[in-house]
């Protein structure tokens, strides 16, 4: 196991993230490294709201929920690291993206590996490198951006 091997469950992720059911993407975290990278899990089940129309009869998970499932990962890294839980008036928002691709379709039964790898952070925004995975096969890969903002 590697010496940055965690189990934080979705209770512990929900006091990182302002998101809920059916917008919480991340169901566990199993790798962290402060400032540096996280590993998180999402297990796609058929009961996803957004099987019901993206495809009736081929459900496949959309890309930009992918992304979003990357996002979220990456915002745990960054509260997480910052070594508080999310202040009530504090949000990270996805702010950009570049170079995303998607090499597999991900469909009911897979389990979605979420890797964010912290590129750079300064004045409240940081970039990420974040590949999702299936197995040994990339899903879908991004340069994604997220800013600390009040509100």
């Amino acid at each position: 196991m590697s010496e940055h091997a965690v189990s934080i469950d979705v209770r512990e992720i929900m006091r990182y993230l302002p998101h809920r059911y059916p917008f919480l993407l991340v169901d566990r975290i199993v790798e962290f490294e402060a400032g540096k990278r996280i590993v998180g899990l999402k297990n796609v089940t058929i009961n996803e709201p957004f099987f019901q129309g993206h495809f009736e009869h081929y459900p496949v998970m959309p890309g930009v929920l992918i992304i979003e499932a990357l996002a979220q990962a990456a915002g745990v890294l960054a509260i997480r690291s910052a070594g508080h839980e999310r202040k009530e008036n504090e949000l990270y928002f996805f702010v950009g993206i570049d170079n995303a691709r998607f090499r597999r379709q991900v469909v009911p039964g897979d389990t979605l590996l979420l890797e964010a790898v912290q590129l750079q952070s300064k004045r409240g925004i940081a970039k990420y490198r974040a590949i999702a995975r299936v197995g040994d096969e990339v899903a879908c890969e991004a340069e994604i951006m997220c800013a600390q903002r009040e509100v």
